[in-house]
């Protein structure tokens, strides 16, 4: 492993090659045994004792010291035994979250705005900086101080903690149920992580454990966590869109990205800035129903969309959210198989879960009038969810956008360094004609993805929506008796929220407030998810002029092996 340039030995120590069993000479496991052996001793000597009673006639109040004793060991034997194997079901039953699904959150509806009193937010150390140093005369000096900077390491465990890894990894205390049992979600995580090394043989030094809150995602954003990742965030910007200056966060290990998209702003403000207008608002979800015919399918399908039924499938559906108001429900039939795409608005929340909800509600509805109706899922993946779909390149899914600048012909030559005709011809031999003879779909443009999955990471968006939301068309045209270029992106399903999942976490946080949207705009619901989705396609915008800048002037190549490449002497680093 690699560490300030040069090869580091790994430093965890492992304390068996064999994985411990339970039948280990193991103070607990011996404890338990003895417990369990005594409470069953016992129940069996006083159910024989009050057998004898029942057979003599004698009163059962009646007791010798011997079953007195019996009594006293039964009792602190099932204490014990509670104690230690039922805490973990006793706590779920009143701390662990609901099993409905629809019930776990309700995007919106569940968020109480209050202050943060963390002392260091998610995703980030507490303030390690390094005081200030007298200057360095040599570089090589600076660099051997670098080298010879020590790693952080996790401290060992206490003999408690140990007992407690011994049993995770012999299998007797699953790994999953540690945050309930010891009621400390760092420690837990600690737990779990040296576990992990012991059974896997494999070492998980270089990845951070200390200065993560790990209460913040119990129970909403990841399950078993044994550290967290570190991905840097860069600025683009300031952007000009709509009149405002963004400056936008974007978390990547993708060198010239960032670079990139800020030249490509600088371009946009340089012209006057960019505009953007929403064309469409809504999530959907597509349930799957089946019949015994396709007539039945049908039937079903007429009604649905009959517009004499809409008030009162509305109102059905409305009543799961106060912010999810139904718009539209699209049907579609395959053989005796029906699937209805519900769409409707859903406030600030990106509102998958609040759609479901609602939907939920409509199935339940329906199977009064169509009792043979059977519901072979919620979602039929006519929604579509996290893959490519031809039903959101066409309709849209979340919140449709356009973007577009007219970027002066001074400005392509000076900042750009290219010139509008080759801009021009560039596109549509590339993101117009490539992509149609590659067989795209979504897929006209350059790199949306980049820019999405990037403001995505760093703004607490779900990455795997990145697939439906980088769907996009990039278009060029000379102006001005081709002085001047227009340029514009199409985005029909960008999913976005500025509540819920993983916006609520602090890093997150901190980037939606730089862009000023964060959480729900008690105002104007559903603005700031809005302002956030045009955020995205003005800087999907910047990016792609830029790209097809660099590629239309052959510096594409040149640029990433000056930013996308390291200068250390790989051939001296080894593996761990």
């Amino acid at each position: 492993m690699e560490h300030g340039g040069k090869p580091m030995k790994m430093k965890v120590k492992f304390v068996d090659d064999q994985v411990p069993k339970a039948s280990d000479s193991d103070p607990l496991y011996i404890t338990n045994a003895g417990f369990f052996t005594l409470f069953f001793s016992v129940v069996y000597f006083l159910l024989a004792s009050w057998r004898e009673k029942i057979r003599t006639n004698t009163p059962f109040h009646v007791i010798d010291l011997s079953e007195i004793v019996a009594i006293l060991a039964l009792v602190a034997s099932f204490i014990y035994l509670l104690g230690f194997f039922g805490i973990d079901f006793v706590r779920s039953l009143f701390l662990q979250p609901s099993n409905d699904i629809w019930a776990a959150d309700d995007d919106e509806d569940e968020i109480i705005l209050k202050k943060d009193a963390r002392k260091f937010p998610c995703g980030q150390a507490p303030d390690r900086s390094i005081p200030k140093m007298a200057p360095i005369a040599s570089p090589k000096v600076a660099q051997k101080v670098l080298d010879e900077k020590p790693a952080i390491k996790t401290p060992p465990p206490t003999e408690e903690d140990e007992e407690i890894i011994k049993a995770v990894v012999a299998g007797t205390i699953p790994s999953y149920s540690l945050e309930s049992k010891l009621g400390d979600c760092k420690k837990a995580a600690s737990i779990r992580r040296e576990a992990l090394q012991r059974v896997t043989g494999k070492s998980l030094e270089g990845l951070p454990l200390e200065g993560f809150d790990y209460e913040s995602i119990l129970g909403q954003c990841c399950e078993m966590p044994v550290g967290y990742i570190t991905i840097p965030v860069g600025i683009a910007g300031p952007l000009i869109l709509d009149g405002k200056e963004f400056s936008v966060p974007m978390a990547t290990t993708e060198g010239c990205l960032v670079a990139s998209t800020n030249r490509g702003c600088k371009a946009i403000n340089l012209s006057g800035g960019a505009t953007s207008v929403l064309l469409k608002d809504g999530m959907t979800r597509a349930p799957v129903v089946r019949f015994n015919s396709a007539k039945r399918a049908a039937e079903l399908k007429l009604f649905m969309e009959n517009p004499a039924n809409y008030q009162t499938i509305s109102m059905v559906f409305n009543k799961s959210s106060r912010f999810g108001r139904l718009q539209t429900v699209k049907c579609a039939v395959a053989g005796k198989n029906l699937y209805m795409r519900f769409c409707c608005s859903t406030g600030d929340a990106m509102g998958m879960n609040m759609v479901s909800k609602g939907v939920q509600n409509v199935v339940d509805f329906l199977q009064n009038d169509f009792p043979d109706m059977d519901v072979i899922g919620i979602s039929g993946n006519y929604c579509s969810d996290k893959k490519p779909a031809a039903v959101n390149w066409i309709e849209g899914r979340g919140k449709s956008v356009v973007c577009e600048a007219v970027i002066k012909g001074d400005i392509v030559s000076k900042v750009l360094k290219t010139n509008v005709a080759a801009l021009v011809e560039l596109n549509m031999l590339k993101n117009l004609t490539g992509s149609a003879m590659a067989g795209a779909l979504g897929g006209f443009n350059a790199h949306a993805s980049n820019i999405v999955s990037a403001v995505y990471l760093a703004t607490g968006q779900d990455p795997a929506q990145n697939i439906e939301s980088s769907h996009c068309v990039t278009m060029m045209e000379a102006i001005n008796d081709g002085k001047d270029l227009h340029v514009s992106v199409t985005m029909p399903s960008i999913e976005v929220g500025t509540v819920g999942g993983g916006t609520q976490l602090e890093s997150q946080s901190a980037c939606l407030n730089l862009l000023g949207v964060k959480g729900a705009n008690r105002e104007a619901p559903g603005s700031n998810a809005r302002q956030l989705a045009s955020v995205v396609a003005g800087s999907v915008l910047a990016g792609e002029l830029s790209l097809m800048s660099a590629i239309a002037a052959g510096q594409l190549v040149k640029s990433h092996m000056k930013y996308n490449r390291s200068n250390k002497d790989v051939t001296a680093v080894t593996s761990a």
